[in-house]
């Protein structure tokens, strides 16, 4: 009799559980808030630009010639935070965007000797110094540490697909005679490319150029790079 009366308790208690959190936890599987086991440690390691950036590799070398004909190469960064993009000056989608959204970062960090941005253009052949020149002009690009790089094509191309591992190619289809990558990389004073993680503690590798939200990301980051020795 004793046992049985157990049972029916032990029962009651199971059925309560059921009627009060049976309810949230499925509500919270549908909203995706469980996290499953194996992605725990993961999430613990999440950055929000508020901590640590992740290393996610050392930034190519590269020697390139900027807009006032002058030899740049990433040793006239050592020591800057940068962020570096893909573009060509006669760009008729994405470019335009990326270069004032770059320009929103020079006027962000302006007059800091410790931060630069360099601009490689994928269409050399019509992207000269001087041509480089009049669109950073008319762009309004007034820092002396913002270089827009030109050189050999296949050499850039190497640098952005193997290098940094952002795409950019000669495609007859596409609008403007090529494509790339919309994408912006961030490299630390020491020539590392760095990054935040995403909410499963994956590098995020990149920075969306484009949309405000990772203009809005980038920055925060700089700053993080620009109190590090």
């Amino acid at each position: 009799m004793m046992k049985n009366k157990t049972y029916i308790w032990v029962a009651l208690v199971v059925l309560v559980f059921g009627i009060i959190f049976i309810p949230n936890i499925v509500e919270r599987v549908k909203r995706g808030d469980v996290v499953r086991g194996r992605d725990l440690d993961k999430v613990s390691n999440n950055v929000t630009g508020e901590g640590e950036l992740y290393t996610l590799a050392k930034a190519p070398q590269f020697e390139l010639t900027n807009q006032d004909g002058k030899k740049i190469s990433n040793k006239d960064y050592d020591g800057k935070v940068y962020v570096l993009e893909f573009f060509f000056s006669t760009c008729p989608t994405i470019c335009p965007k990326m270069n004032q959204n770059m320009l929103e970062l020079q006027k962000k960090f302006y007059g800091n000797p410790n931060f630069g941005l360099a601009s490689i253009t994928i269409n050399p052949e019509h992207d000269t110094p001087k041509v480089l020149k009049e669109h950073a002009d008319a762009l309004g690009v007034t820092s002396s540490n913002w270089h827009m790089l030109t050189g050999d094509r296949n050499y850039i191309f190497d640098i952005a697909n193997k290098g940094y591992n952002l795409y950019a190619g000669k495609n007859a289809n596409a609008d403007g005679g090529f494509e790339h990558s919309g994408m912006f990389a961030l490299i630390d004073k020491k020539g590392n490319i760095r990054c935040r993680m995403d909410a499963y503690g994956n590098p995020t590798a990149y920075y969306d150029g484009i949309e405000k939200e990772g203009v809005e990301a980038i920055m925060q980051d700089i700053q993080i790079l620009l109190k590090e020795k």
